[in-house]
């Protein structure tokens, strides 16, 4: 479910700056973007906590874009970040995409193979130093 209190905005948020910046030495805040108050969230939480959380947005009535997966360290393998990403992938289809686009990490590339995902090309590196590749998968 899509956080929903400022309480809950606030934790999705530090899941993300945590999982996706801090190991690079960003500031918090670089975890959003002005996208984020027009796309749809989805988080797994744990009790009170999220542990796993993903984003989605449309670049056109038909291509939708996943951002900002992520899953706690200590939770990495447990299946939340397939459940996420159904749930993305759902929201997209639902709402009219026919494709879903991302850039995966280098590391995560194989786990968006194993959901269907092509890559199409590089995405160029983050923070100049973690590859990305430019992916896409056809919604049936």
């Amino acid at each position: 479910r899509s956080p929903e209190t400022p309480s809950e905005w606030e934790r999705y948020y530090d899941l993300r700056w945590r999982v996706l910046r801090e190991p690079w030495q960003q500031p918090p805040g670089s975890e959003r973007d002005e996208l984020d108050s027009k796309s749809f969230h989805a988080a797994l939480w744990d009790e009170k906590r999220p542990v796993a959380a993903g984003r989605l947005h449309f670049n056109s009535p038909t291509e939708a874009q996943i951002r900002y997966m992520a899953v706690e360290s200590d939770r990495q393998g447990d299946g939340l970040g397939s459940r996420v990403l159904a749930a993305l992938e759902k929201h997209a289809r639902d709402a009219g995409a026919r494709t879903v686009i991302l850039n995966a990490r280098a590391d995560a590339a194989p786990f968006y193979r194993r959901h269907g995902y092509t890559e199409i090309g590089s995405a160029g590196l983050l923070f100049g130093s973690i590859p990305h590749f430019k992916m896409i998968k056809q919604l049936g």
